[in-house]
Formats: C-alpha cells, sequence, structure tokens
C-alpha cells in the first residue's frame, strides 16, 4: 500500500515542475517578442512615431502669368484677404458668423454652408468664411475682434483678370479642382485647399506650365493632430509666365468696336507669320466669376443665353461663309483653266438648273461680268455658273489648301473644323448621292459649307501673302527661348490667278461698282482690298421671294442673315488680315465691312509686328510651336 503522503508529494512536484516549464516558455516568448518591438523593429516604428508627430503640408505656389507681346500682364495674381474661423475657438460657430455678418456682408446660405464645413473637419482645422475682403473690410474685422472669438484674418493670392471680358475666350480662367480632376491626375499640389487650375482658354491649355510646383511645410504637431511649432519650409516653385502673341491695345479696341453686336467676332492676323494680334468673341463674360466656382443661377444664365457668351466664336463658331468663299471658287476654276481674265458669263438675275431657280442677291442681275468684276460687283450668277463647272470636289480640294474643312491647329482648346463637302462626304454621313444643285450653292459659300472666323481669316492671309500655308498660332515659346521658324510651303498657286483674284477683292474695295466702295481706309497712304458676305439662315420659299418678305429689316434677329467681311492690308505689300462675322447683322456691306475697316486702320495705326520677319529668301514664315493646349 502507498503512501499517501508520498503520492502527493509527487504530484506536487509534477505540477511545479509544468508550471516552471510553462512560465519558462512564456518568459522566452516575451522576450523574442519584446526583442523584435525593441530591437528588430524599432526603426519601423520610430518613423511611424516620427509622421504622428510631424505634420506635412504642401504651400501653394504662385500662378504664372499669361502676358501680351508686349509684356502687359492679361491674367495675374493679386494679394487677397480671407476671413476663417476655428471651431473649437468659436465654440458657437453659427453664432460667432452671425456676430461676423453685422461687420462685412455675409449672407445667410453662406454661413450655413461655413457651419456645416466646419462641423465635417476637426475642431482645429480653419475653415474659409471669406476670401474677397477688402481693406476696409479687414479693418472692421480687426477692430471687432475680441467679440468674434474663433476668427481668424490671413492673406494669400487670387487669380485676377484686368480687362475682364476683353480677353476672356482666349485667356479662359482657373476654378477650384473637382474630384474628376483629382482621379486624372496624380501631381499631389491639386490636393491644396485653396489651388485654382485651369478649366478653358490659354488657362486651361497651359495648366502645366502656369502651375507651379507645390513647396513643403513640416509642422510638429500633438497626438491631436494640433500644430505645436513650425519646423522646416521649402518654398515651391512659381508657374511660368506664358507670353501671347496678343497687342493688348488692338485687342481692347476690337473688343469696343464689336461690343454693341448681339453676337459677333474678329480675328487679326500677320499674313507672314501666323500670329494672332486680336480674337474676339462678344458677347463675353467676366473670367473673376469662376475663381470661386460661378454660382448655380449665373452658369444657367449663361448657358441658356441664345447668344452663347461662353463660347468662343472665333474659332468654335462656324458659319456659312457666304460670298467670302467666292475666292475660292474663282480659284479653282483659274487654275483649272475653266476662266481666265477675259471670260464672262451674263447674269439676267437667276440661274435656272431645270425646275430649279437660283437667285443672284441683285434682282435686275448684273449682266455680262468677267471673273475680277464678278468678285467686285459679288454676281452670285456669275459664281453659279463658274460652281457648276468646276464641280464640288475640286472646290474643296481648293478649299483645304487655303485653311478651310480643317481644324487650324491653333493653340488653343475646343476648336471646330467646319465643313467643306465633297461627293463621298455625302454620301458617308447623309447616305446620298451628291446633286448638281448642291454645287451651285456651296459655290457661293451656302449649303453645306461652313468656317469658322479664324479660317476666313488663314485663308484670307494665304491669299494676301502670295499664297503661302501660314498657320496661325498665340502662344511664344518660353522666356529666353527663339521662336523655331521655316519658310512656308508654298500652296502651288500661279501668280496670275492670285493676281486676278486680288484685284477683285481690290475693286470690292476701291471699285466704283464694289460691294464695300464705302469702305475705304481713312488713310491716305494704305489701300485695303477685301469681300463682303451675306449668308443665309434660312431658305428663303419662293412665296416669301415673290411678296418681298425676305428683304424686311424688320425681322426676327435669329432670322436674318450673318453679316461677314474679309480683308487685307496694304494693298501694295500686305502685312495684316481681318475677318469679321456679326451673327444675324443683316449685311455684309453695311455692318461687318465698316468694323473690318475701323480694325484695319487701328492695327496699320498700332503696327503691332514692326517690321515683318520673313526667310532669306522673302517667304512667309511657318512657326513650330509646342501646342500644349488639347
Amino acid at each position: 500500500m502507498q503512501n499517501p503522503e508520498a503520492e502527493r508529494s509527487r504530484v506536487f512536484t509534477r505540477r511545479v515542475a509544468l508550471l516552471g516549464g510553462a512560465k519558462l516558455v512564456a518568459f522566452g516568448a516575451l522576450g523574442l517578442r519584446l526583442h523584435q518591438l525593441q530591437v528588430r523593429d524599432a526603426p519601423e516604428f520610430a518613423l511611424d512615431a516620427e509622421e504622428n508627430r510631424i505634420s506635412q503640408r504642401l504651400l501653394m505656389p504662385a500662378r504664372g502669368r499669361i502676358v501680351d507681346r508686349t509684356g502687359r500682364p492679361l491674367a495675374d495674381n493679386v494679394p487677397v484677404y480671407r476671413v476663417r474661423v476655428v471651431r473649437e475657438q468659436a465654440r458657437d460657430v453659427a453664432g460667432v458668423l452671425r456676430a461676423l455678418a453685422e461687420v462685412i456682408h455675409l449672407p445667410a446660405p453662406r454661413r450655413e454652408e461655413v457651419v456645416a464645413s466646419a462641423r465635417a473637419r476637426a475642431p482645429f482645422v480653419p475653415v474659409t468664411v471669406r476670401d474677397d475682403l477688402s481693406w476696409d473690410e479687414v479693418a472692421e474685422v480687426a477692430v471687432h475682434a475680441p467679440d468674434l472669438p474663433g476668427i481668424r484674418l490671413d492673406s494669400g493670392l487670387v487669380r485676377h483678370y484686368p480687362y475682364r471680358g476683353e480677353f476672356a475666350h482666349v485667356l479662359g480662367y482657373v476654378g477650384p479642382v473637382t474630384e474628376r480632376e483629382l482621379r486624372s491626375d496624380d501631381d499631389p499640389l491639386l490636393r491644396v485647399p485653396d489651388l485654382r487650375i485651369g478649366k478653358s482658354g490659354v488657362e486651361g491649355g497651359y495648366d502645366d506650365d502656369l502651375r507651379g510646383k507645390a513647396g513643403l511645410l513640416q509642422m510638429e504637431v500633438n497626438a491631436v493632430g494640433r500644430e505645436i511649432r513650425e519646423l522646416r519650409r521649402r518654398p515651391g516653385t512659381g508657374g511660368a509666365d506664358v507670353e501671347l502673341t496678343l497687342q493688348a491695345d488692338l485687342q481692347r479696341y476690337a473688343h469696343r468696336r464689336l461690343a454693341s453686336e448681339l453676337g459677333a467676332s474678329a480675328v487679326i492676323l500677320d499674313v507672314h507669320s501666323g500670329e494672332v494680334l486680336a480674337m474676339v468673341s462678344v458677347p463675353s463674360f467676366a473670367p473673376d466669376a469662376f475663381v470661386n466656382g460661378v454660382s448655380h443661377a449665373q452658369w444657367e444664365d449663361w448657358r441658356d443665353d441664345p447668344r452663347a457668351p461662353l463660347v468662343n466664336k472665333a474659332t468654335a463658331g462656324v458659319y456659312p461663309p457666304g460670298s467670302t468663299y467666292k475666292m475660292m471658287t474663282a480659284l479653282a476654276a483659274l487654275e483649272l483653266g475653266i476662266l481666265d481674265q477675259d471670260t464672262t458669263f451674263y447674269c439676267p438675275g437667276h440661274l435656272q438648273m431645270g425646275r430649279a431657280r437660283f437667285h443672284c442677291w441683285r434682282s435686275g442681275g448684273h449682266g455680262s461680268l468677267a471673273v475680277v468684276q464678278g468678285l467686285a460687283q459679288s454676281c452670285d450668277v456669275f459664281f453659279y455658273e463658274t460652281g457648276k463647272r468646276v464641280g464640288i470636289d475640286a472646290l474643296a480640294a481648293m478649299s483645304r489648301r487655303f485653311g478651310l474643312g480643317g481644324a487650324s491647329g491653333i493653340d488653343l482648346p475646343s476648336e471646330r473644323a467646319g465643313l467643306i463637302p465633297t461627293r463621298a462626304w455625302k454620301q458617308r454621313a447623309i447616305g446620298e448621292k451628291w446633286q448638281p444643285g448642291e454645287t451651285v450653292v456651296c459655290a457661293i459659300g451656302q449649303g453645306f459649307v461652313s468656317a469658322t472666323p479664324l479660317q476666313l481669316a488663314v485663308m484670307t492671309a494665304r491669299l494676301a501673302n502670295g499664297g503661302y500655308a501660314v498657320e496661325p498660332w498665340l502662344v511664344r515659346p518660353p522666356a529666353g527661348r527663339a521662336v523655331p521658324t521655316t519658310p512656308a510651303p508654298s500652296l502651288g498657286i500661279s501668280p496670275l490667278s492670285l493676281a486676278l483674284v486680288r484685284e477683285g477683292m481690290f475693286e470690292v474695295v476701291n471699285g466704283e461698282r464694289g460691294t464695300a466702295r464705302a469702305q475705304k481706309l481713312l488713310s491716305e497712304t494704305h489701300r485695303m482690298a477685301g469681300k463682303t458676305g451675306t449668308s443665309q439662315v434660312k431658305r428663303i420659299t419662293r412665296a416669301e421671294r415673290a411678296a418681298g418678305l425676305h428683304k424686311r429689316k424688320d425681322k426676327p434677329w435669329q432670322d436674318r442673315h450673318h453679316a461677314l467681311f474679309v480683308a487685307f492690308a496694304p494693298f501694295d505689300a500686305p502685312r495684316y488680315a481681318v475677318s469679321v462675322v456679326v451673327e444675324h447683322g443683316g449685311s455684309g456691306s453695311r455692318t461687318a465691312a465698316p468694323i473690318a475697316r475701323d480694325l484695319m486702320q487701328k492695327t496699320l495705326d498700332l503696327d503691332p509686328t514692326g517690321g515683318r520677319a520673313t526667310a532669306a529668301d522673302d517667304r512667309p514664315l511657318r512657326v513650330t510651336v509646342p501646342r500644349r493646349a488639347g
């Protein structure tokens, strides 16, 4: 029989051994874990601790300026004063904002937005209340500061457009970063709360250059993220300035000259280099309104306005060119040998083709005319007959050589291409065969034919410079870099054909029977050549023509014809080309031609390019600059 005392002793000893072993294992595991935490993982925890202790913030750089060809700022940055509120200091944010509204203008809807924004953020994060305070308002807030707990004043930079709408369509505008832009652009600068980026025009197309590079601020913070002290500051790199080919005084004059029209646009080019000296579209808009996000009501007003103030009509407005297209019809026929300087057609006031009758603008007809007087008097029947013999595909081929029917490639976004039709185009786009009557209509710039004011200016520049393919451009290379140029390629048009067309354009303005003979330049030393155009926007029925309703001057604005005029000067040594389109202006000779004359006279007076630069053989230049705009 076993001794009970001995059995208990063995059990106890075994339990002590097991317990000791378990403790040894536990302390061993604990030691290994401590070694891992304190030795192996120490650098990682130190980094995490450092990141918790140091808050890094991106600093917004100054946005680059946009200047004209003389260095005059067109888009700049100006200091602004902001008022912000800190929730933990204000305690009752709504109450403090009500008190602030008695000192400065602060509508109730804006106060509600600030309260909601403050609740969504940490209590110590400042929330912007207004960022457009005047100096007087800053002084008022400072005086009442003891009664406005949690209110802070600070300053910053905001985009400023000193000429407001006069350059709006070219410059574009900036605005707050959207969620879609954050997802599509990995630049960390976009996460800076007050950053504004380009949305349209040069601001949008050259945003990468203008934006600059972010700086860095390191702040020491406590456990809840409150800032304690500044540790390090690395300033950002300001954006590069962008210089345009525009001349500010000429642009401003052009805008004022067009401003009285309900809708209009104008483009002025250097015929030898393609530099855009002025580009105007009216009505315009205030680009400053977009800086902090345009109101929904204002956006709807602009969007729904039938005059389309947000559209740059110079590059995105497409119009039937009307009689300004007749130079293309004449050149196509001259180059094919269908016309020469002595070829005449008789105009009785209409052309009969089968059962269709195509009318001339002069109901009594022009009689017999050759090409020079056909252009000078803008006889429709002369060009009906010419176009019928040339054919639509030959018309299209000549038009494309002069820049019609395709985007010019100017360094601005959202350019439209217009349309120069062909037989193949109609079959592909509409599924129908081309009809002979359609060629007749297209020959005078109606029907399917459409172009932008910029394309019409390019066409005119190429006619003026002797038939060389200059291309329009707007943004100069960065400072310190020369403008890269090569001689512009020839369009391959015979000098005689060009001379006849240019003589016809000269007679339009200076001839006894020219359609713009009342619009000679005021200068005694310079003469201008041009071409009127009046394009229909609504088909005239036989009944309306018989009743004379198509000549009524009291028609609704949207039913009136577009008025166009293109010109170049000086005639003997061309330097500048201009195109003007007045939407529903009624008559090219009465409405558009006087504007174009004034713009050309102003251009010659200012002479923005000075002595023109050409290649060694005196040919016009093709300028190749980086095309940043999409």
